[in-house]
C-alpha cells in the first residue's frame, strides 16, 4: 500500500498496522456488535480501522470528514458509537473535527489518529430527528454486519445501509473479477473509502487480490497525472474526475495521457454520455469500462467488459449470481421495455439500521431490491438505465438528495420554502439548483443563503446556483410542481 503521504507499507506491515489498531479499540473498551465512527478521508489509518473492526466483530462506520459538524452529528446521534476514529494526519478536516471534540491523539505503525469516545462528542447546536427510528440504540449491531454506511436518502434524514461481510467480500472478489485484477496491478485509490465504490471496489478488491493500492486523500488532476503516467494500471473513478484530468491535461498542450501501463480505466457513479465516452477512450488509449450499483447494492450489480470503441452504451451484465428484474408498471405500453430495477443476490445490504419501516419499503418478500431507477435489459442482457424514479442527484459521484439540502434552506428565518433540482451537465455529471421562496427579498440574496447553507452541507452538496423566487409553482394540493421550475425560471439559470 502506498499511503496519502508516499509512505509505502506491504500486506505483512498492513497486517501488523491493523494489529495495532485491534489493540487500540480493545483498549478503548469496543465490543463485539459496537459501532466505531471514522471520520476520515483516504489513508492507510482509515483502511487499517476499518479493517480492525472487522477483526473483532465490532462495525465500522465511515463517514467523509468533509462533512459538516451537523451533517456528523446526525450520523452519530443514530449509530451511537462506542468511540470516534479521525485521521487527523490525513485530513485537515478530520483534525477540526478531532480538535472540537477534545480527541486524544494516538501514533503507531497505521500512522496518526485520534480517538473521543462517544459520552460528550454529541453537538449541542443540533438536535436530530430520530422519532421514526427503530428504539434500539445501545443494542449491539448483528456482528454479520461488517459496515454501515449512511445515506441521507429521499427522506432528509440519515439512513444507514448495513452491509454484511458476505457483502464486501463479493463486491471486493465480482470487481476484481470484472477487471481481472492481479498482484502485479498498481490500483488507483481516489474514491473516498467513506463511500461504497471506494470501500469495496477499491480497497477490498485491491486486498482479495494482492494489488499495489495507492491512498489519495483528494483528487487533484496534476497528482492523478503523475501516478497514471508513473505505474498506475488501474483507474476507477467518476465521469467529474475524468473530466477535470482531461481538462487539466489539455491546459499542458496535449490531448493524450500517454501512460505505458494503464490497463482499465471504469467511470462509476452518474451515467455515460456516449459522445464523452469516446473522447475519453482516445485521452486514455483503452476501453473506458460502465457499470450500476448503490450503496444498497454493495456498489454493484452490473459491468462492462467492452472492447475501445465499442458501441455498447448499456451498464453491462449482472455480476455472477446477480439477479435482475424488471418491474413494468400496469399502465405501461405493450412495447415499452422500461419498468424500475429490481434485484436479488448476495450483493444487496442487510437492511437499514434501526428503520425496519424504510427496509419495508425497498426490499419485497421474494429478497428483491427495489431500486427506484428505470431501466430494461437489452436482448444481449446488458441493463441500461434511462432514469430514476427517485429524485436523487449524483454530481460528482456523491449522492445528493433534494430533502436534506431543502432542509438545509428551511432553517433559515427568511425562507418560506425550497425546492431543489439536478441539471445534467457534460460529461455525465449533474450540478444541484436551488429554488427558494422567502418571506422578504429586502436583505437576503444568493450569497447571504450560500454562506448559511455552507455550514449546514458538505461542498458537493451546496447548489450551484439559488434562485429567489417570490412564488414556486404548485398545484392545487400545495404540492410543488419540481417538473416545471426549469420552464418557469429557466431564464434565470
Amino acid at each position: 500500500m502506498i499511503d496519502h503521504d508516499g509512505r509505502t507499507l506491504n500486506y505483512a506491515e498492513y497486517l501488523t498496522a491493523v494489529d495495532e489498531c485491534v489493540a487500540l479499540l480493545l483498549k478503548a473498551g469496543v465490543h463485539p456488535g459496537d459501532r466505531i465512527l471514522i471520520v476520515a478521508e483516504n489513508c492507510f489509518a482509515a483502511a487499517a480501522m476499518i479493517f480492525a473492526a472487522s477483526r473483532i466483530n465490532a462495525c465500522a462506520v465511515p463517514v467523509n470528514a468533509r462533512l459538516t459538524a451537523i451533517e456528523i452529528d446526525k450520523v452519530l446521534r443514530h449509530c451511537e458509537p462506542r468511540v470516534i476514529i479521525y485521521t487527523v494526519a490525513a485530513s485537515g478536516d478530520a483534525e477540526k473535527h478531532a480538535i472540537a471534540a477534545g480527541a486524544t491523539e494516538h501514533v503507531g505503525s497505521f500512522g496518526k489518529i485520534a480517538l473521543a469516545y462517544r459520552g460528550d462528542q454529541i453537538a449541542k447546536n443540533t438536535t436530530a430527528d430520530i422519532s421514526n427510528y427503530d428504539n434500539s440504540m445501545d443494542r449491539p449491531v448483528d456482528i454479520d454486519v461488517a459496515v454501515i454506511l449512511y445515506t441521507t436518502g429521499t427522506t432528509g434524514t440519515p439512513k444507514g445501509v448495513m452491509l454484511t461481510h458476505e457483502n464486501i467480500l463479493y463486491a471486493a472478489k465480482a470487481s476484481g473479477e470484472v477487471r481481472g485484477l492481479t498482484a502485479d496491478d498498481h490500483v488507483y485509490g481516489v474514491l473516498p473509502l467513506t463511500h461504497v465504490f471506494g470501500l469495496a471496489s477499491v480497497l477490498m478488491a485491491s486486498c482479495c487480490y494482492g494489488c499495489t493500492v495507492q491512498m489519495e486523500s483528494r483528487f487533484q488532476p496534476e497528482k492523478v497525472l503523475v501516478a497514471l503516467q508513473s505505474g498506475v494500471s488501474v483507474f476507477p473513478a467518476v465521469p467529474q474526475m475524468h473530466a477535470l484530468l482531461m481538462a487539466h491535461v489539455a491546459k499542458l498542450g496535449s490531448e493524450t495521457l500517454n501512460s505505458k501501463t494503464l490497463r482499465y480505466v471504469s467511470s462509476g457513479g452518474a451515467p455515460l454520455d456516449t459522445d464523452w465516452k469516446r473522447s475519453a477512450e482516445a485521452f486514455y488509449g483503452v476501453a473506458l469500462q460502465n457499470g450500476y450499483g448503490m450503496t444498497e447494492t454493495t456498489a454493484g450489480v452490473c459491468g462492462t467488459k467492452n472492447a475501445i470503441g465499442e458501441a455498447d452504451n448499456s451498464t453491462g451484465s449482472p455480476f455472477p449470481r446477480v439477479e435482475v428484474r424488471i418491474l413494468r408498471t400496469d399502465d405501461a405500453q405493450p412495447d415499452d421495455p422500461v419498468g424500475e430495477v429490481l434485484t436479488r443476490g448476495p450483493h444487496v445490504m442487510k437492511g437499514y439500521y434501526r428503520d425496519a419501516m424504510e427496509t419495508a419499503k425497498v426490499m419485497d418478500d421474494e429478497g428483491f431490491l427495489h431500486t427506484g431507477d428505470l431501466g430494461y435489459l437489452d436482448e444481449d442482457g446488458g441493463l441500461h438505465i434511462v432514469g430514476r424514479s427517485k429524485e436523487l442527484i449524483i454530481r460528482g459521484g456523491f449522492n445528493v438528495y433534494p430533502p436534506e439540502v431543502e432542509i438545509a434552506f428551511t432553517d433559515h428565518p427568511t425562507v418560506v420554502q425550497c425546492a431543489v433540482i439536478g441539471r445534467q451537465l457534460e460529461g455525465g455529471d449533474e450540478e444541484v439548483i436551488a429554488f427558494v421562496q422567502c418571506k422578504d427579498t429586502e436583505g437576503v440574496d444568493e450569497e447571504i443563503l450560500k454562506e448559511f447553507v455552507s455550514e449546514r452541507l458538505v461542498a458537493y452538496k451546496r447548489p450551484s446556483r439559488i434562485v429567489i423566487v417570490d412564488a414556486l409553482p404548485a398545484a392545487a394540493t400545495g404540492k410543488i410542481l419540481k417538473h416545471r421550475l426549469l420552464d418557469v425560471f429557466g431564464d434565470r439559470v
